[in-house]
């Protein structure tokens, strides 16, 4: 794109690949640094290349862009630069950060440095060409969410790096059954215990596990094992650092001036002014950025419902109203749907995913019919009834049926993810298994339940690492999880059942093709709260199903009757108290009959047994009928 174009399209707000304009460009004659700073009178660059001398470097102004430019033999990849910015009314410097650095010096250090261009050479090609071709909808998607920094680490507590990943993490995440990862966070951040969610770099892979090359590395070996990688993105907010995005050329240039609309009280930082031009040319090529540079299969956009409303955690007299009166943040919603029409358009087959907590209509539906065109969005609903209800002594539980029968009612209103992020096993909030009630077989049962409840419930599911075998801690980002827990064969049995159901969703198409439909999901019996049990059924697109049984309490319960759509054999695919699991090892040997007759409305029927805090997933197999 020849330089004019870029300059025009970037001040219209649809240069998606402004990184290839701004920061840092290495080129055969030196490297071309131009930043954006349009109410500058000066601006120089600044690096251990000229001693820091702002005299040495200064910049020309690039026309009425507002972008300033200048060429340096000298700075060669590695060293490290800032930008010097004179503002044109009050002739203040101050000393910035680049906005598009793609590598920045590590903690406490804020330098970016010079990049030198990818030497990667990538082999996942064929990955490409099956995800652009796949039909997400209807395939199985079960993500692992992970923290990088304390996954698991040194004996020093020194954290993995990315090639350190990608030979533990890769393995276990496809022996457990998972089709994704999804990475808190790797941009560039100043503050571990921020998880990355205040992002200085939005260009920038954090220093903390490697090169951007290792990172290229660590995803292109992801993608030839068959697991996809999401990114965990923040267009919401960003931190108040003085040297980074806030103030940036003494004016509020990224952020609003005024705090009513420019200021999260709750977390401390500045909101995007998603109406100016420049700062959507910013935030579209960060993504864009990710998605074509790194590989990435996808992002997962934070706080969007902080993006979404004007009065997001603000009282009345602390935020201003559109230009209709209304609470709706116009530019966001704008902004949102260009973003999901850039991905959707420029990256066949990668997902967006919304996390949005409030009743916003269509979310996940496409913008041209209203939607803002998300592929999916959390179901935070059905994650908070889900854990209230667990968090219950199962002798309370008959009265609160509803809270896991409720999600059905919006259920296919939107795409859903059902989550148990990290947000559920921090500030307090202690592990999932510290939530469930009871001894501690009765809170391995329930978590084993838990998880069931979660693999076999309509919605592409994520889980966050430790979860999987019950972490008894709440997570921590200075410390690896619990591993040594799996020397206890009850928490093994977690690990080992959270690996079979995550495979069993994955290999059954009644369990994932109709994730999103009310055609594949059926009650057989949501009325029994006096047992606290559950029965339902998942239909397949070609017209197989699954059995899905829950008991709910820790009494067992035996010659339990339920209606079937079909007489025959049925298979035991799954029983969560299994001794394998750690459970008390009650079931139906393998398989049970159903007999023709009519029950709950359906052609046939058949007994089972239903052990305590557990479930049971029955296949029925079509050339077997009782005579």
């Amino acid at each position: 794109m020849h330089q004019s174009d870029a300059l025009y399209l970037f001040n219209e707000g649809k240069n998606f690949q402004a990184y290839r304009l701004l920061g840092a460009q290495v080129e055969k004659t030196g490297t071309i640094f131009r930043v954006w700073a349009p109410n500058a009178s000066q601006v120089s660059v600044i690096g251990d290349f000229n001693a820091w001398q702002g005299e040495a470097h200064k910049m020309h102004a690039l026309g009425a862009s507002g972008i300033w430019e200048v060429t340096i033999p000298e700075a060669l990849p590695g060293s490290l630069y800032r930008f010097s910015i004179t503002n044109r009314d009050t002739g203040n410097v101050h000393i910035k950060a680049d906005p598009y650095g793609r590598g920045f010096e590590m903690r406490p250090g804020s330098a970016a440095y010079v990049v030198a261009p990818s030497g990667h050479v990538w082999n996942d090609q064929a990955w490409l060409e099956k995800r652009a071709a796949w039909d997400w909808q209807k395939a199985p998607l079960n993500i692992y969410e992970v923290h990088a920094g304390s996954w698991m680490r040194h004996p020093d507590n020194t954290p993995y790096l990315w090639r350190d990943l990608a030979e533990r993490l890769i393995p276990y995440a496809v022996a457990q059954g998972y089709t994704h990862l999804e990475l808190l966070p790797i941009t560039e951040h100043p503050l571990d215990e921020s998880w990355g969610y205040q992002t200085t770099g939005y260009f920038a892979a954090t220093s903390r596990y490697g090169s951007p090359d290792d990172l290229r590395a660590f995803i292109d070996a992801c993608h030839q094992a068959g697991l996809g990688v999401l990114l965990d993105w923040v267009p919401g907010h960003f931190p108040q650092d003085h040297w980074a995005l806030a103030k940036y050329d003494g004016t509020a240039l990224y952020e609003h001036e005024d705090p009513r609309l420019g200021l999260h009280a709750d977390w401390g930082t500045h909101i995007f002014n998603y109406g100016r031009h420049e700062v959507r040319s910013f935030l579209l090529s960060s993504a864009h950025w990710w998605l074509s540079e790194f590989h990435f299969d996808g992002i997962r956009v934070d706080a969007v419902a902080s993006m979404l409303y004007l009065d997001y955690s603000r009282k009345a007299g602390e935020w201003l109203p559109n230009q209709f009166g209304g609470r709706e943040n116009l530019d966001a919603i704008e902004f949102l749907k260009h973003f999901n029409s850039m991905v959707h358009g420029e990256f066949p087959g990668a997902l967006t995913i919304a996390e949005e907590s409030t009743a916003w209509p269509m979310v996940s539906r496409p913008t041209y019919i209203g939607g803002l065109g998300f592929s999916m969005k959390w179901n935070m609903g059905w994650m908070n009834d889900t854990l209230r209800y667990f968090h219950r002594d199962s002798i309370h539980r008959r009265w609160h049926h509803d809270e896991l029968t409720f999600g059905q009612v919006y259920a296919y209103s939107e795409n859903y993810v059902l989550p148990f992020s990290h947000d559920e096993v921090v500030h307090g909030k202690g592990s999932l298994i510290g939530k469930m009630p009871g001894d501690a077989w009765q809170r391995q049962a329930n978590l084993r339940l838990l998880l069931a409840w979660q693999a076999f419930t309509p919605g592409k599911k994520l889980m966050f690492m430790g979860g999987e075998f019950g972490q008894s801690r709440e997570w921590s980002e200075a410390r690896e999880l619990d591993w040594g827990l799996l020397a206890d064969p009850a928490q093994l049995g977690i690990q080992r059942f959270s690996a079979d159901i995550n495979h069993l969703y994955r290999d059954t198409p009644a369990l994932h093709q109709q994730d999103f439909q009310a055609l594949g999901f059926e009650w057989i019996d949501c009325h029994d709260s006096e047992h606290s049990v559950l029965a339902w059924l998942r239909w397949g697109r070609d017209g197989s199903f699954v059995v899905v049984a829950m008991n709910f309490t820790p009494v067992p319960l035996t010659a339990y009757r339920l209606g079937v759509p079909q007489a025959g054999r049925y298979v035991e695919l799954l029983n969560s108290d299994s001794s394998y699991y750690g459970g008390s090892n009650m079931g139906n040997i393998g398989e049970l009959e159903a007999w023709q007759g009519e029950w709950m409305n359906r052609p046939a029927n058949l007994e089972l047994t239903i052990p305590p805090l557990a479930a049971v997933v029955l296949r029925w197999v079509p050339e077997s009928l009782p005579d």
